[in-house]
């Protein structure tokens, strides 16, 4: 069957779907983007894209740092989402990666005099990470590039350098991924996505201003968290208090919500997946599928 794409204001079928080697993304990575995922409901037979408003409002966001004028609302960008998973005809889990980009032809890194556009690509995928199973990480010596570099919190092409090299230093280390610190030693999240701990029966995670992702499913958990009874603590992380949490997980729209069992070589708790992790883990997979009527409001239908 043809998959499609969204470029240029129509949809593409993928093979097509190109842009010219001199774009300037491409030769600067001056984009910004978001990662979408939508579940299949085998029960209702149907698809749901997940907080796709939000997603938008960040992008948007993302957008405003890097000088860009959207083309679309986030409605706007929401409809785009619904018709080409429409037009693909997904039976099963997806992937959306919308992308804001600058596309001038034009050498020179100035985010001045350099169009705007828009592409949307999607793709069936399940997980991104073996959620069944705990993580063993370690602490990477590459450090988080900061707010006065290029800023985590918009989600830029171009930063995501440091994030491969993080995550590509730590599985040839012979890790799943790695918690990253700032210039200052301080934890801020992994490769690419946020980090809860889990000490006392409460979670603890850095704050929006310790350079990181103001994460959606970030914001997700700590909703779920609270409706479950378990306190959010929002500080500043040292790296010794990763070795002595009883539990962590990773949380991202391709993460997911991924358990941790080891830091640097160091068990987490008695090293097993702990029951606040899968205690989110299980509630977060039901509501993401649309099966929790109070958080269903979150879940865009697409058929």
């Amino acid at each position: 069957m043809t998959e499609y794409y969204f470029l240029n204001g129509k949809m593409v079928e993928a093979e097509k779907a190109m842009i010219p080697v001199r774009t300037h993304a491409f030769l600067y990575g001056t984009a910004v983007f978001e990662g979408i995922r939508a579940y299949w409901n085998d029960e209702e037979k149907q698809l749901y894209v997940f907080r796709a408003p939000e997603h938008y409002e960040r992008l948007l966001r993302s957008a405003k740092i890097m000088y860009m004028q959207s083309p679309y609302t986030v409605e706007e960008y929401c409809k785009i989402t619904i018709d080409l998973l429409k037009k693909n005809a997904y039976k099963q889990d997806a992937y959306m990666r919308p992308t804001l980009y600058k596309s001038a032809q034009k050498v020179g890194p100035g985010l001045f005099d350099n169009e705007d556009s828009y592409m949307l690509v999607s793709n069936k995928m399940g997980d991104y990470i073996d959620t069944s199973k705990g993580l063993k990480v370690c602490v990477s010596s590459w450090r988080r590039n900061s707010d006065n570099a290029i800023p985590p919190r918009a989600k830029v092409a171009g930063s995501y350098a440091n994030a491969a090299l993080i995550k590509t230093d730590a599985h040839n280390a012979g890790f799943d991924d790695a918690v990253v610190l700032d210039e200052a030693g301080q934890v801020t999240e992994g490769s690419a996505m946020n980090l809860f701990l889990v000490q006392n029966g409460k979670l603890v995670t850095t704050m929006k201003t310790d350079n990181i992702l103001v994460g959606v499913t970030r914001n997700t958990v700590m909703e779920l968290a609270k409706d479950l009874g378990i306190e959010t603590e929002e500080r500043a992380i040292d790296r010794t208090e990763l070795y002595i949490s009883d539990e962590a997980f990773y949380c991202g729209t391709g993460a997911q919500i991924s358990p941790i069992v080891s830091i640097d070589n160091r068990d987490l708790g008695d090293g097993k997946v702990g029951p606040i992790s899968k205690e989110l883990q299980k509630l977060y997979f039901d509501v993401v599928r649309g099966k929790v009527a109070k958080y269903k409001h979150w879940c865009m239908p697409v058929y």
